[in-house]
Formats: structure tokens, sequence, C-alpha cells
């Protein structure tokens, strides 16, 4: 597949299906169980009820188009700057698309989607381990925060 063989467009209820897939590929993924029926009641609920917003890459050069990536983004605000930011909460590429730029097309996406919006920025975090996607990032021009601590309480 070449990356002109594909597109990004927001999550619609008609994609659910597609959206579910991939988020249960990207649950797997990350050693959580499949949930297949929880997974979709929740991705369901989210995209209805327009928690976050959700974007699909899809494959155009096959017969039928599928979904071969998912990126979900959820607002916040930088109370200071007064102006909205945007947290790239998920981004999932299916196994098969890996390498072919899906992930950095997503992101591309979601700074226009941002900017639209007039966000301050987008932000985003993975995992020390996670290298690969650390060398996406980097770059792509994101810089790791070095000046703010993160700390989560996990609640019961």
């Amino acid at each position: 597949m070449e990356s002109q063989e594909y597109r990004i467009q927001a999550a619609s209820n008609a994609d659910l299906p597609e959206l579910s897939r991939l988020y249960v590929a990207y649950r797997v993924f990350y050693g959580e169980a499949a949930e297949e029926q929880r997974a979709e009641a929740f991705i369901s609920q989210r995209v209805t009820r327009n928690l976050g917003r959700y974007f699909l890459a899809w494959n155009e050069g096959s017969a039928e188009p599928n979904a071969i990536g998912f990126m979900h983004l959820m607002p916040s605000t930088n109370t200071l700057a007064m102006r909205p930011i945007w947290l790239v909460e998920d981004l999932y590429v299916d196994l098969s698309a890996r390498g072919l730029g899906i992930g950095s097309a997503l992101l591309r996406y979601a700074e226009d989607f941002a900017r639209s919006t007039g966000a301050e920025r987008l932000t985003l975090s993975t995992s020390h381990d996670n290298v690969a996607a650390q060398k996406i990032y980097k770059k792509l021009g994101y810089a790791r925060d070095e000046h703010f601590l993160y700390f989560h309480r996990l609640l019961p």
C-alpha cells in the first residue's frame, strides 16, 4: 500500500464496527484482554456522546476500504494561555500497516485539527520503552517535557 492510498477522517456512528475492531486490537497490543462486547459498548458510548474526538485512517487501496489506524483526541484547556489544548490519548496503527507513515499522517492530521480549533498545543505521552513511537514524535517536532512532573493517583 502506498501512502496516497489512504484517507483520514473523523469517525462517525457508521464507523463504529471498524473503530471497535481497531480498539480491541489496540487493547490486546498493550496486554489487555480483548473484552470485545465491553470495548464495543465503550467506544460506541464515547462516539455517540461526543466524548473526545476519534479519527480513522482508511485503506483506500483495496476493493473494500477498511480502517488501518485510529487516533483519539481529548480536549483540555491551558487556563493561563486561555486557549484549548488537545491530548493525543490513543494512537494505533494496525500491524499490517506499520511502517507506511500512517502514524505520522494521523499526527499531522491532529495538528491541523488542533490548529483549526485555535489550540495552543497538542500533547501526547508514551511509555519510556516505546522507542519507535518516540522516534516518530521527535521527527515530527515534538519536544519532551523537561519542566513538569506528572503524578497519578489510581482510584479504586
